[in-house]
Order: structure tokens, then sequence, then C-alpha cells
């Protein structure tokens, strides 16, 4: 548990009900309140493509011939035959409108229609054989769940400038976002359709991981971490990612996201630097002030400036992280409520349904019985005409005068 109330799980590979992950289509976990089974009609394979001709035919075969036949190519405007191959492997092929890797999977998800989602790469790095495991974790309630590069990767898939660059923004994300995702720059990733609904997204390129995973602690999403596979790229696949362009724009983006998430953090950080660069011109005017009775005024106002700023910034970073919590633990609350609402409401309407069943047996016992008695009745004595009402008082009226003057005589 986090301290942004996100549930983080590091699942390790298992045998479920004697069966090993792989060798079956369907995935079912079970669980001490329920048995939970995920079809793989129930899962769409979403993967987004620039210039993947050379591979995403392989990678959709793999998919298909283990069971998964709702492929969904999101293509970014390919030069190569992406469309095509894709097209003749038996995948839907959606042209997104515009570039990007980021825009290509907030454009597609709203053309799935399966509640559950797995998005991987389309260069044949990653396992079609790990979606099992990727999926198990949904079937036991998580709602994301990412692959681990690292817990088995082949010696060549990352150049090791790449490899310094993935641990030092797994580093950052765990000090400014509060949350060990192990690699958050992971393109295998599984996810419930409504839980992307929940997320805010609007990036574009390859800081979509970055910000599925910041979305996630966000918004106290359940996210599990998987061991998964992970292999050097086929000699005839090229690259689209640029190490030093993109890892710069890794690590802004976690750092501005840091604003909605982590609001003390991002003005603290602001604030001390503005603090310390103050102080650090206060010292230099101090300095030349009792070593050469030197004078600036101008570095003195800078300096003061840059000190109150720093404080402001603190301060407001304090205010910022109040109002964070306090949101985060209405939303808790009102998801509380909901969901207790929701389980209210499904036993009643269970125990509603029993009872409207017993009372039709009941009701359909009591007309059968008084059916029969009456047809029972009605052969067993023949019909005959009703006695006038008027003799049975009559004789009642008798009856009582008699008795009355008896009485009275008795007296």
């Amino acid at each position: 548990m986090t301290d942004n109330d996100s549930r983080v799980h590091a699942a390790e590979p298992k045998t479920i009900d004697g069966e090993t992950h792989g060798e079956r289509a369907s995935t079912t976990v079970s669980t001490d309140a329920e048995t939970r089974e995920i079809s793989t009609h129930e899962v769409c394979v979403l993967v987004p493509t620039l210039n993947e001709g050379a591979t995403i035919g392989d990678v959709i075969d793999d998919f298909r011939t283990r069971g998964y036949p709702n492929v969904l190519v999101v293509d970014g405007g390919s030069t190569d035959d992406t469309k095509t191959v894709a097209r003749d492997h038996g995948a839907r092929v959606l042209v997104q409108s515009g570039e990007g890797k980021g825009q290509a999977v907030r454009e597609a998800v709203p053309h799935i229609d399966a509640p559950y989602v797995l998005m991987l790469d389309g260069d044949g790095t990653y396992d079609p054989a790990d979606a099992e495991t990727m999926l198990e974790p949904l079937a036991r309630g998580y709602d994301h769940v990412i692959g681990n590069r690292f817990a088995d990767m082949d010696d060549d898939a990352m150049r090791a400038l790449n490899g310094v660059g993935n641990r030092l923004i797994n580093r950052s994300f765990r000090v400014i976002h509060g949350a060990d995702y192990d690699d958050i720059l992971s393109g295998y990733r599984a996810f419930t359709t409504d839980s992307f609904e929940r997320l805010s997204l609007d990036s574009d390129g390859f800081t979509i991981e970055t910000e599925l995973a910041v979305e996630c602690v966000k918004h106290g999403v359940d996210t599990a971490v998987v061991p998964v596979s992970y292999s050097a790229r086929p000699a005839e696949s090229e690259t689209n990612l640029h190490p030093i362009a993109d890892g710069g724009t890794i690590i802004l983006a976690l750092y501005s996201l840091a604003k909605t998430n982590n609001p003390l953090f991002y003005f603290g950080s602001l604030g001390t630097a503005g603090i310390a660069a103050g102080g650090a011109i206060a010292s230099y005017v101090l300095w030349r002030w009792f070593q050469y009775g030197v004078g600036h005024e101008i570095l003195a106002l800078v300096s003061a400036a840059a000190i109150l700023l720093g404080v402001q910034l603190l301060m407001f970073g304090v205010l910022s992280d109040m109002l964070v919590t306090l949101h985060r633990e209405q939303r808790r609350r009102l998801e509380q409520i909901t969901r207790n609402a929701d389980v209210q409401g499904v036993e009643s309407a269970h125990r509603a349904g029993h009872s409207h069943e017993f009372g039709t047996e009941s009701d359909s016992d009591g007309v059968s019985d008084s059916e029969t008695t009456t047809e029972t009745g009605a052969a067993a004595e023949p019909e005959s005409e009703p006695k006038p009402e008027t003799s049975t008082e009559s004789a009642d009226a008798t009856d009582a005068t008699v008795t009355s003057e008896t009485d009275r005589g008795g007296e």
C-alpha cells in the first residue's frame, strides 16, 4: 500500500488449479470470495504501430494461435506495409488521426468493446506467451497490470544507456510519486476499460507509459506488477525511440505530473531552489560587504526576492498537499459508499428474487388446492337449489322469542 492509496502487487508466475498459464484459452483464478474467469474473447489485444511491417504479422499470428481473435492495430502513419500485413493476418486496423503512441492509445480505447485490454508494442520484443500472466491479476480484481521487463531480459535487448536511463526514471518515479512499479516504461500493459476511463491522459508520445503509471497512483487504481520476458528487437526492425531526447522528455513529464499528484514535492522543490539561490546571493553580498566594504544593493534585493518567493512556494505546496489529501479522502469515502450501495442492491435483488420465487410457488400451490377442492366438491355433491334465507332468519327469530319467554317464566 502506498501513500497515495494505490495497491501494488508484484506477482510471480503461478500454476492455478493444476494448470500452468499459457496452456489454456482462458484464465481461471480462485479467490476466497468467488471464482472469476477471463475468456480470451473478452480481451482486446491493442498494438500501436509505426513502421512495424517486419514483425507485426508474427505478433498477430502468435496471439490468434493462442485463442485471442480480437486484435486491434492502431497505426500512426506507417510508410511501409504495416497496415496491409496487419489486415492480411486478421487484425482490425485503425489509422489514428494524429501522431505518437499516446495519441494512438487514447484514440483506440473508445473503439474497443471488450472489458479487458492487453497492450504491447508491435516490434516483437514482448512474448505473447506472457498474456495469461498479464491477465491473471485482472481476474483477481486488479485494474491495471505492468509487465516488468527486468525480470527476464535478454542481454542484448536493451542498450547500456537505455538501461541506465530506465533505472534512473524508475527511481525518480519512486521518489516523486511514492510508488514502486519496478518498470514504469514497460510497453506491456493489461487493464480494464472501466479503469482506463477514470484516468486523465493527454500524452501524445512515449510518455504515455509514464502518464499511465502516475495516473494509477493519483486515482488509486489497483495496480499489479508481474514478470515478463523481453527480447532483443529483430535485426530487420528499426527502433522509433531516441534515448536522449525521449529520456529527457520523460523526466520532465515525471516532474510536471507531480504538480497535481504530489504538489508538496513539486512546489516544495521549486521553493527550496528559490531559497537556496537567494541564500547563495545573500552570502556573496555579505562576504563582499565584510571583506571589502562594498555594497551590492541590487543583488541584495534579488536575494531577498528569491528567498521570499521560495518561502511562498513552500507554503503553497503545503496547502496544495492538504487539499489533495482531503480530495483523496473524500473520493475514497464516496467510492466506498458506492460499493456498499451496489452490494446492498445486489443482495436486496437476490433476496427479492428468492422471495418472489417462493411466493409464486406457494400461490400456485394454493390455487391448485382450491381448484382441486372446488372441482372435487362439485363432482361429489349434486347441485341443489339454495334455501331461502328468510326461512332461516324466521326460525332463528322464533327460537330467540321462545328462549326469552322461558327465561321470563322462570324468573
